[in-house]
């Protein structure tokens, strides 16, 4: 047996006996309320991440933010390495769950597989990433340094994490974002032992959309009104228009409202877009083209702008993502898991980091569904070998870039 063996041994089997451990990390996670734009339960969240860190001998900075929840970085160092970047362990905390929703609906176990808000996307993924930590600082560190990057507001597009997250990854080596991996279709966990990772993401641009034009009685001056409502209405299928499955482009209206009353000419409307998108080359001619649509009026004398709201940028593979992949896929198969790789159009920090020309994996955390539903789940058993896994490829990552 081999030292790199001999150390990943030893690392396997301390993770392999700490899944109950990690189970109860995961319901003080879940059970600590912690939605995007509630500061101070995210906070909360952080704090329960900090003292496991101090606890396992990690230093801990807190990054703070008036608004949204603070950052929470924890290094492990090695003052030793030749290259002092980090490999990165990145997650976010926040939930899109209402104040209150563990206290209705608290972590649970049930046939295999634990429920709660949050339990997948993505409190898992924080707990296999602090445990694996915790394993490089109980058993002699690793080869790189390692830095834990906990965020707090991914779901609402990261408005206070981004610039955070940015900073991070131009000062690292790789980035490993623990975003729940899934299930292939077709297959069973506890019988396939399979697990479906991110090959790609798309961008995201959220806007919304403010029309103007003038109050009059419906009845009695109807010819002085000018509706915003009538303008709103005709550009929606135009926007939608520019959908585009096969170049992967979508644009969704999915909220609208206006008006005063129903027997006045709407002197007011709005509307929030969804686009999404492959390429960053792509984004650009995409937001002016849905800027020409909202801000060139259908109905005389009206008016319009377009804000935006938040944005993801695309997570695009490169040959030096794509040795993360199969690393991380090597990996899985030592322990007998098959990892595939699936695209989605779904967004994450991930995007981010890439951006920045750092090297990215997405969801390499535990095997979950069904997220943002009250019906979100985790795999229980997939939980210690998504943190042996992900501990497995951080390792041969930091040997092979040392």
């Amino acid at each position: 047996m081999t030292d790199t063996t001999q150390e990943e041994a030893r690392i396997l089997a301390w993770l392999g006996e700490r899944k109950q451990a990690m189970i109860d990390l995961l319901r003080e996670m879940v059970d600590t309320d912690s939605g995007s734009y509630d500061k101070a339960g995210v906070d909360r969240a952080g704090q329960v991440l900090a003292r496991f860190h101090e606890a396992n001998g990690l230093s801990v900075e807190i990054v703070p933010d008036a608004r949204y929840g603070d950052a929470v970085k924890a290094r492990l160092p090695n003052p030793t390495a030749n290259d002092q970047r980090p490999i990165l362990l990145l997650g976010h905390r926040d939930t899109v769950f209402p104040k209150g929703e563990p206290s209705r609906r608290p972590f649970t176990l049930r046939d295999g597989r634990a429920y709660g808000p949050g339990v997948a996307d993505m409190k898992a993924g924080l707990v296999i990433e602090a445990f694996v930590a915790a394993a490089f600082a109980a058993n002699g560190g690793l080869k790189a340094p390692l830095l834990m990057l906990t965020t707090s507001d991914e779901e609402i597009a990261s408005p206070s994490s981004r610039p955070v997250i940015e900073a991070a990854a131009r000062e690292s080596r790789c980035v490993f974002n623990a975003e729940p991996s899934r299930l292939p279709t077709g297959t069973d966990y506890g019988r396939d032992q399979k697990q479906s990772i991110t090959s790609g993401r798309k961008g995201g641009v959220f806007m919304r959309a403010e029309f103007l034009g003038k109050a009059a009685h419906s009845g009695a001056n109807y010819e002085k009104g000018i509706s915003a409502i009538v303008d709103l209405g005709h550009k929606i299928p135009r926007l939608q228009g520019l959908t585009d499955l096969a170049a992967g482009v979508t644009v969704n209206v999915g909220l609208i409202g206006g008006g005063q009353t129903v027997n006045t000419v709407a002197p007011s409307a709005w509307c929030e877009i969804d686009l999404r998108y492959k390429t960053a080359a792509q984004r650009e001619e995409l937001v002016e083209a849905i800027r020409g649509i909202v801000e060139t009026p259908v109905v005389e004398g009206s008016s319009a702008k377009l804000i935006i709201k938040g944005e993801f940028v695309p997570l695009e593979q490169t040959p030096d993502s794509l040795v993360l992949y199969d690393t991380y896929r090597e990996a899985a198969a030592s322990l007998g898991i098959a990892v595939t790789a699936e695209y989605t159009g779904g967004c994450a920090d991930s995007g981010f980091t890439a951006a920045q020309g750092c090297p990215t994996l997405c969801s390499v955390g535990p095997v979950g569904g069904m997220a943002h539903t009250p019906d979100e789940f985790l795999e229980v058993e997939s939980i210690v070998p998504a943190a042996q896994t992900l501990a497995l490829a951080v390792m041969r990552i930091a040997a092979r870039m040392e």
